[in-house]
């Protein structure tokens, strides 16, 4: 036989090339062989973690402890403790700083209204609505109303569970009172059952009684007493006593419907009926579409379907009424006039002192009631809840001696807000985290001040109005281009030449003013005053953010990205 017949061994076949152009030869090949390939994230895994709980470090957390606010919850519980009696609590109204508790005290004592309220069975709602996120009337009423909805729709489900466990207790009641009643002997039978079973015999193990025997001379009897006597009748009593069919005999005040307002299982399928009918009645609110008016009545009549206090709070209040005017306040807090069956209380929460002052005076008289202040931490005071929180949030020896103290220090330089120190904690231990280090040090709280900071910074700007955008953007390229104390009137320049490059409205110099006014105020700018003498007065403008970053966030807005060249808007600065 020739080599050309020789049949492939298995080692050539595998060299052969398939029909799509791919060598089948695999030896040699190194597939990673037992060792698994190190991936991206191992490194980042190897490490110790430094936190048990990160999330106690949030601001969303709500503790079960809040430090130094005993006296502003305590304050709250009185006002609210009306609601456990089914009266109306009085509108409240928090104020206080940024940071200062006002949010994570409010949850509190309403997780504390509602928990209690089941414990005593009353019937108590408490609804939260971030007023920064849900800023129109439209929002706000279409949330609360689709909540009480599903609360609605809850309770009514429960309700009908309720009904159908009694409807199936009654059906067997009913069940049994039909088996007892096929179990009932008749009573002809009953008897000649009787006198059958005891034909005039005394049953004993010693003796017997015939009925030809004389009943006046049964053997052992004295002074011719009668056989059938009390011990022959008590047993017959007992005979009857042990029918089984009496101790299992249904009683009246074992019946379902007994303590019930229903008097037949019509009644029962009628009620559950109609709860199904009032489920199918409610419609959810879209959260654009229908008319306001249309949107409170749903949530109106959602409100008021069941007998219950409902206490609605309202974060960032101030932003709601700054959006969209006091007429959702005014709404709310005239609801209790119309309601038959719920009673409605408003709790507000703002950082704005005055904002009151811009409310309709009836609004303002019905709604500020009651008013409780929060006042800033201080850096003790911060210093407790950090501890507080820190034996949760890390685990054992995590953090160095100075690292609270340092926290505590920042946040009591920024009006004393415990989310700022909250946050500086939280963000050390992801800095050390991230470089594997064992324990969070000074440097670490440093690194995560910068970084907060510059955070800041970029979300501020990045939701800046256009125009402000525009301005600001005009102040980085005087800078840029070595410009110092810078004016208003030549911000203004440059700030008319970019809006004719984007095709955007040219605001007045006195707005512009404004605009830097504003800048100024949320620590972007530094704008001074500064006297001319006989020139009049003026104001030199500077930043106070890093440069580099800010014109990058700036320069993310599709609309002044378009901007081709800035650099001759600088240039022509100089011909004005």
């Amino acid at each position: 036989m020739s080599d050309d017949d020789t049949e492939p061994t298995q080692s050539e076949t595998d060299e052969i090339d398939n029909s799509d152009g791919f060598s089948a030869d695999l030896e040699g090949t190194d597939l990673g062989g037992d060792e698994p390939k190190q991936g991206l994230f191992d490194d980042l895994l190897s490490g110790e973690p430094i936190f048990e709980n990160k999330e106690v470090l949030r601001p969303s957390y709500t503790p079960h402890e809040l430090p130094h606010r005993s006296d502003q919850i305590n304050k709250m519980a009185t006002i609210l403790v009306a609601a456990l009696r089914g009266e109306t609590p009085s509108n409240i109204l928090i104020y206080g700083k940024t940071g200062t508790g006002k949010t994570a005290s409010a949850k509190f004592v309403s997780k504390e209204l509602e928990s209690t309220s089941k414990k005593y069975s009353v019937p108590c709602d408490v609804e939260y609505i971030n007023c920064e996120v849900t800023d129109t009337q439209y929002r706000v009423l279409a949330q609360l109303a689709n909540k009480f909805i599903e609360k609605n729709k809850a309770r009514i489900d429960d309700q009908i569970d309720s009904l159908e466990t009694l409807r199936d207790a009654l059906e067997e009641y009913d069940a049994d009172l039909e088996e007892q009643a096929d179990l009932e002997i008749d009573p002809e039978v009953f008897e000649s059952t009787s006198e059958s079973s005891t034909p005039g015999v005394s049953t004993g193990p010693d003796k017997t009684q015939t009925e030809s025997d004389s009943p006046g001379e049964t053997e052992g009897s004295e002074s011719g007493e009668d056989p059938t006597n009390s011990e022959a009748i008590d047993t017959g009593a007992e005979s009857v006593d042990s029918d089984p069919t009496a101790s299992t005999a249904p009683d009246a005040a074992d019946h379902p419907l007994e303590s019930t307002p229903f008097d037949s299982r019509e009644e029962i399928d009628d009620r559950i009926e109609s709860l199904e009918d009032d489920k199918d009645s409610f419609e959810d609110v879209p959260m654009t579409g229908w008319p306001t008016d249309r949107v409170y009545s749903v949530f109106f009549d959602a409100v008021d379907y069941d007998e219950r206090v409902v206490v609605i709070m309202l974060d960032e209040i101030d932003k709601l009424v700054e959006k969209s005017g006091d007429d959702t306040l005014y709404n709310l807090s005239r609801m209790n006039s119309e309601l038959e069956n719920s009673r409605v209380s408003i709790i507000g929460i703002s950082n704005d002192l005055k904002f009151t002052d811009f409310l309709d005076p009836r609004v303002k008289s019905s709604l500020g009631e009651e008013e409780i202040v929060f006042p800033p931490y201080d850096a003790n005071q911060l210093r407790d809840i950090l501890e507080h929180r820190s034996e949760v949030a890390f685990k054992g020896n995590a953090l160095s001696d100075d690292v609270i103290p340092l926290c505590a220090a920042f946040a009591a330089q920024e009006h004393g807000d415990a989310r700022r120190a909250l946050d500086l904690l939280r963000t050390a231990g992801e800095l050390a985290e991230r470089s594997q280090a064992e324990t969070i040090i000074e440097e670490h709280v440093r690194e995560a001040q910068d970084k907060i900071e510059l955070d800041r910074v970029v979300e501020v700007v990045r939701t800046l109005p256009t125009q402000s955008k525009l301005v600001l953007f005009s102040i980085i390229l005087l800078e840029k281009n070595g410009v110092h104390s810078i004016n208003t009137g030549e911000v203004f320049n440059i700030y008319k030449r970019l809006c004719e490059e984007i095709d955007a409205d040219v605001l007045t110099q006195r707005r512009v003013t404004d605009l830097i006014s504003e800048l100024d105020m949320l620590g972007i700018v530094n704008a001074v005053v500064v006297s001319k003498g006989r020139y009049g007065r003026t104001k030199e403008i500077s930043l106070s953010v890093p440069i580099d970053e800010t014109e990058a966030v700036l320069l993310s807005d599709s609309r002044l990205s378009d901007i081709d060249d800035v650099q001759p808007f600088v240039q022509a600065r100089f011909e004005n």
